[in-house]
């Protein structure tokens, strides 16, 4: 596990822009934390790292948004509204949980709420409050 104390927002860009060089494809990233500390706010800063030129959002209405870049297909989910993995399941998240597609990346954020069906090998984010900007990330491998 990587713990980093995070003061501000030019600070997390510059953790996401760091995090995104060391993705290949095929994984997925299960983000953590509470309302508000910054799961959207870091993986939109990934995702332009990687080369998303759309404007990124989070997908807590639609569940999930798709970004392609030159070398992947971005999946971003938000399980903010969801209850069970077995209300994500009817959704077909585990299609993309498990694919393995060295050509996709996979984001899923409030991944707690569906932990009941996460089984194998992912990244896995927990982003904490110590104040109203201080942030600490652990990047769990």
């Amino acid at each position: 596990m990587n713990s980093f104390v995070i003061d501000n927002l030019k600070e997390t860009k510059k953790l996401a822009y760091a995090f995104s060089k060391l993705l290949k494809g095929g994984e997925t990233i299960l983000l953590s934390g509470d309302l508000g500390a910054g799961k959207t706010t870091f993986t939109k800063f990934v995702l332009q790292a990687l080369g998303v030129k759309d404007n990124i959002t989070s997908p807590t209405f639609t569940l999930m948004h798709e970004y392609n870049t030159k070398r992947f297909t971005i999946y971003h989910f938000d399980m903010y509204r969801l209850s069970s993995g077995a209300e994500a399941t009817e959704i077909g998240i585990e299609d993309y949980l498990y694919s393995g597609n060295p050509n996709t990346i996979v984001f899923v954020e409030w991944a707690d709420n569906i932990k009941d069906i996460l089984h194998g090998n992912f990244i896995r984010i927990n982003i904490g409050f110590i104040d109203e900007n201080k942030r600490k990330f652990e990047i769990i491998r």
